[in-house]
C-alpha cells in the first residue's frame, strides 16, 4: 500500500499526504498538499462518510490538485491543498473532534489554510481556528464567485462577436444554490433573459420569482436552448450523453469539473461552443478568500474579482493563437506560473 501511495503522489506532483488518528475523539483525517510553489496551500475541510480511506485519499488528492490550478490561473499567491475528515457530519461531528483536527492542521505550521466545504460550516472552522491559524472562517465567498462568473460570461460574449452587454442574452442558470442564486440576481440586473433550474423545485421557484426567470426541468436544463449555459451545481454537465444535444454557444458557470472527461474540451471546440474553463471563471470566491486573509476590504476584493473577465479573455486569446481548446490554454498559463523556467 505504501508503494502505491508514493506512486500516486509522484505521478500527480503532490508534496505531502498526511494522516491523523485521535483515539479519544475517533478522528480519522488527512491533509493533502499538492503544490506550495506560489504560497501556502488553501483548501476545504470536507467531512464525508467515505467507504474507506482509499476513497477519502483519492478525493483529497483530486481536490487539492484542482485548487493548485485554480489559484495559479487566478494569479494568486496561494497553493493547492485539501483536508478530509472520514465520518458522517450529522452523526460523528463533535466540537472535540473538530478541535483534534485543528491540532492536526496546526502541525503544518500555517502551510495549509482551511476553509469550510461539504459537511462543514464556517462555525466549524471557527472551532478548528481555536487550535490552528490562519483559517478562513468568516465571509461568504458565493457572491464573489458569482460576480467572477458574470465577468467571465461578459468576456465570452465579447469573444464571440458581442459587445459584452447581457441585455436580451438568454442564460440558463443550472443550480439555484448560493452561487446560482447570486448569479441569477446579477444577470437580472443586466436585463438578461433567464432560465433557472434546480433539483429542489422550491428553491428554483423562489429564485425565479425574485428575478423574473422561467423555471425549467432540471433533467433537461443542460440541453436547453440558450446563448449561455451557466452550470452552478454538480460537475460532469458536459458528458457523452449531453454533448451531442447541447444547444448553447457559450458555457461558463460556477460549478467545478464541468467536463466529465478531458477530451470533452476538444469536442466542444469542434462543435463551435466556447467553454470558459471552470477553474478560471469560478475563481472569484478564492480571490475573495485571499483578500480576507490579507486583511483587505470588500471594495478591493470586488475590484480583483472583476478581473476574472480579463483572465478569461486572455485564456481565449491564447487558445485561439495556439489553436488549442481554452482548457488547454488555461492549464498552460497556470503551469507557467508554477514552473516559470
Amino acid at each position: 500500500m505504501t508503494s502505491t501511495i508514493f506512486d500516486r503522489l509522484r505521478s500527480g506532483g503532490f508534496e505531502q499526504a498526511l494522516f491523523s488518528h485521535d483515539a479519544e475523539t475517533g478522528l480519522r483525517s488527512l491533509v493533502v498538499s499538492h503544490d506550495t510553489t506560489l504560497g501556502p496551500a488553501l483548501g476545504g475541510v470536507r467531512m464525508y462518510p467515505y467507504e474507506d480511506e482509499t476513497a477519502a485519499l483519492e478525493d483529497g488528492l483530486r481536490l487539492a490538485q484542482a485548487m493548485t490550478l485554480k489559484a495559479a490561473a487566478a494569479g494568486l499567491d496561494l497553493g493547492g491543498g485539501w483536508s478530509v475528515i472520514i465520518g458522517d457530519p450529522a452523526r460523528d461531528k463533535t466540537e472535540a473532534l473538530l478541535r483534534a483536527h485543528g491540532r492536526f492542521i496546526a502541525t503544518l505550521g500555517g502551510r495549509f489554510i482551511p476553509v469550510n466545504d461539504v459537511g462543514t460550516t464556517q462555525a466549524d472552522l471557527k472551532v478548528i481556528g481555536t487550535q490552528a491559524s490562519p483559517v478562513c472562517a468568516d465571509g461568504d465567498p458565493s457572491p464573489m464567485t458569482a460576480l467572477g462568473v458574470l465577468e467571465g460570461i461578459r468576456a465570452c460574449l465579447r469573444a464571440t462577436g458581442g459587445d459584452g452587454s447581457l441585455r436580451g442574452v438568454r442564460v440558463c442558470v443550472q443550480g439555484a444554490g448560493n452561487v446560482g442564486a447570486a448569479l441569477a440576481r446579477l444577470l437580472a440586473a443586466e436585463s438578461a433573459e433567464l432560465l433557472v433550474s434546480d433539483t429542489d423545485a422550491r428553491r428554483a421557484d423562489a429564485v425565479a420569482q425574485s428575478v423574473g426567470a422561467r423555471v425549467i426541468d432540471p433533467t433537461t436544463a443542460a440541453v436547453a436552448e440558450c446563448d449561455v449555459l451557466a452550470p452552478c451545481a454538480l460537475g460532469g454537465v458536459v458528458n457523452d450523453r449531453t454533448l451531442p444535444e447541447l444547444r448553447c454557444r457559450i458555457i461558463a458557470g460556477g460549478a467545478n469539473n464541468v467536463l466529465a472527461a478531458p477530451e470533452h474540451a476538444a469536442a466542444l471546440e469542434a462543435r463551435g461552443i466556447l467553454y470558459a474553463p471552470d477553474f478560471c471563471v469560478n475563481a472569484g470566491g478564492l480571490i475573495f478568500l485571499e483578500e480576507r486573509l490579507l486583511g483587505h476590504d470588500n471594495a478591493r476584493a470586488e475590484h480583483r474579482v472583476r478581473q476574472v473577465g480579463e483572465r478569461v479573455a486572455t485564456v481565449i486569446e491564447h487558445a485561439r493563437r495556439s489553436d488549442v481548446p481554452p482548457t488547454e490554454a488555461a492549464l498552460s498559463l497556470a503551469r507557467a506560473r508554477l514552473h516559470p523556467h
